[in-house]
């Protein structure tokens, strides 16, 4: 059988089985919709919060970019992990105890303020929306090339699937359908992970094949990936950060606590019975999370050196790599680059017309480098490869059978709808059920409301397709702007509401606006105004991280300082919250007295 045929065959039966469980499991109430029912047991909700979790960033992108970050492309791993437990720690079970809906409604409620309520709404939807966005770039990878169409067709596809998939169901049926999801992309991430590490080091465990000898010789993998790309003129693989220490710190904590503030992952821990199933969840999601994220570093550098070992015969052979005969020839390239090339996202510009491929870093100021490639006659770099591409291409770079990378393209594509599908959710219950129901239209009935939301989920879907054809980003650098807008917004709000009695609503309110307008100014200013391109003003702060070197993926950490300093300094100059709030969050920080979520709107 073919690799479309089969392709077809493991995609098709995977969303049958989706549209089985969702159909099977689909919402009858507002309850059911937005938090099933408040009755799903504490491990099924872990591997729902992980497939939801490994968003097409994680499963797509997050690889890609370490294999192009290299060691700096670990703050993924630490930020995304350490951001879990901060949430299961700190969060999870306060906000669970509370028995909301949502974070608008826990804001509504602690800052006794609907103006609180309709900022943290704000928030919400700018995170939600810009993460998305993300996750729109993966649904175009993936459907990209699993239909063999350009990018932006693959877009408008996913764009149809995720908002017939997400309307259907709501989260009961997103819940379950998640489950059987985790299944398939955790299993489509891990095989081939330990078919290549088998090849290439022997070792079936990729996490331990990652330090282990290349087969065949004294030399370890990382070694010899460092020997590779240095000689090509890259930054060494073991020890490249992204700009400087400070930036990877700022940007691993934005990440962190970005984590902690995301709204549709919060909403996760409504879905279970009690409180203490909201800490058994976390801990159960962490696991699952855990099995992806440790083996995504050996993916990444697999994927690498398989990458360099395509093109460039003397990555196995130990010859010259800027000797002609070593660069493959184009017309002799194999099939899984011609398969990536018809979308868009691996692309060869043959500079000096020789006909072969040369992959190099023509931008390094290495002297020795330099001197090789001019010697050879190599005119530039002449192979772009989208890091998006690298996990779902991994399987076919590494020549595995055809079901494994039937296999790989439905994990993709698992994972892409699932996130997607998640955060459709936050934002439809954001605008029917925080701000119309529970603020402009508070006599709408139930069926208006679910339609309202369904309403929104399309507006939302529209506007992220449309950005996503423009992406800001690669998929996991567009959702670490989603996390610095979380992290500088509703992190420090959402702390301060359970840990601080003395917070008031005009701090609260303030710090939020501060957190998220300057984040914004300084995000804005480098991908353009609303992500629109040409609209950025780099000229007008100084130029390209001007802030002390801090890339805006990782300003969501300073923003969320600003936060936490102009709340902290608005409560002290204005009165104290009432008594009945300030016991209030004092009872909600006693860990007993666990509340099942009713399911009604009244609480």
């Amino acid at each position: 059988m073919s690799l479309a045929a089969i392709t077809y065959l493991v995609v098709g039966l995977t969303f049958a089985l989706y549209i089985g469980i969702a159909l099977w499991a689909r919402a009858g109430s507002t309850s059911e919709f937005y938090v099933a029912g408040g009755g799903v047991h504490p491990v099924l909700n872990g591997m729902a919060t992980g497939a939801d979790w490994m968003s097409a960033a994680s499963f797509i992108s997050m690889a890609g970019l370490i294999a192009n970050m290299g060691y700096g492309g670990s703050l993924f791993l630490m930020g995304w992990t350490g951001g879990y437990v901060l949430l299961a720690m700190l969060l999870a079970p306060y906000l669970r105890k509370f028995g909301k809906f949502t974070v608008p409604q826990f804001v509504g409620d602690r800052f006794y303020s609907k103006g609180a309520s309709s900022v943290a709404v704000i928030c919400l939807l700018t995170a939600s929306l810009t993460y998305i966005i993300g996750q729109m770039t993966g649904v175009g990878v993936a459907f990209s090339r699993f239909l063999g169409v350009s990018n932006a067709t693959g877009i408008y596809i996913g764009m149809g699937i995720v908002f017939m998939y997400a309307v259907f169901g709501g989260m009961k049926g997103i819940t379950y359908t998640q489950v059987a999801q985790y299944c398939v992309l955790i299993l489509a991430y891990t095989i081939p992970a330990i078919f290549i590490s088998l090849q290439l080091t022997g070792n079936p465990i990729p996490q331990l094949g990652l330090g282990s000898d290349m087969v065949g010789s004294s030399v370890s993998l990382l070694e010899k990936l460092n020997l590779i790309v240095t000689d090509l003129g890259f930054a060494e693989y073991t020890t490249s950060v992204p700009g400087s220490k400070l930036n990877m710190f700022v940007y691993t904590v934005s990440l962190m606590i970005g984590t902690a503030g995301l709204p549709h992952v919060i909403v996760r821990f409504f879905t279970v019975p009690k409180v203490k199933d909201a800490r058994y969840s976390a801990g159960w999601a962490l696991v699952f999370i855990a099995i992806l994220y440790t083996t995504a570093p050996a993916v990444a550098a697999m994927a690498k050196m398989n990458l360099h070992a395509t093109v460039n015969k003397a990555v196995h052979s130990g010859g010259d790599m800027y000797a002609t005969e070593n660069s493959i020839v184009y017309d002799e390239r194999p099939a899984w680059m011609q398969r990536w090339e018809v979308t868009g996202l691996l692309k060869f510009d043959d500079k000096n017309g020789d006909g072969r491929i040369q992959y190099y870093n023509d931008k390094t100021k290495n002297p020795e480098v330099l001197a090789k490639a001019q010697a050879a006659g190599w005119q530039g770099n002449e192979l772009s490869v989208n890091a998006d591409i690298m996990v779902l291409a991994n399987p076919e770079i590494a020549m595995l059978p055809n079901w494994v990378i039937a296999l790989v393209a439905a994990g993709g594509l698992a994972a892409a709808l699932s996130t997607a599908a998640g955060l459709l959710l936050a934002i439809s219950s954001a605008i029917s059920h925080d701000l119309l129901k529970d603020m402009w239209m508070p006599n709408m009935s139930e069926k208006g409301e679910l339609m309202a939301g369904k309403i929104a989920m399309a507006c939302s879907i529209i506007v992220a397709g449309y950005l996503g054809l423009n992406p800001p980003g690669f998929a996991a650098g567009t959702v670490a702007l989603a996390f610095g807008i979380a992290a500088s917004s509703l992190f420090p709000c959402l702390m301060m509401g359970i840990f601080n009695k003395r917070m008031n609503k005009e701090g609260a309110i303030a710090g939020m606006v501060a957190g998220l307008l300057v984040t914004l100014f300084y995000v804005f200013a480098h991908k353009g105004i609303f992500f629109i391109k040409g609209t950025d003003y780099l000229g007008l702060i100084g130029g390209a991280n001007s802030f002390f070197g801090i890339t805006p993926e990782a300003f969501g950490a300073i923003g969320a300082l600003i936060n936490f300093g102009v709340a902290y300094v608005v409560s002290k100059m204005t009165a104290a919250p009432p008594e009945h709030i300030q016991h209030l969050v004092e009872s909600v920080r006693v860990p007993r007295g666990a509340k099942a979520v009713d399911g009604s709107h009244g609480h």
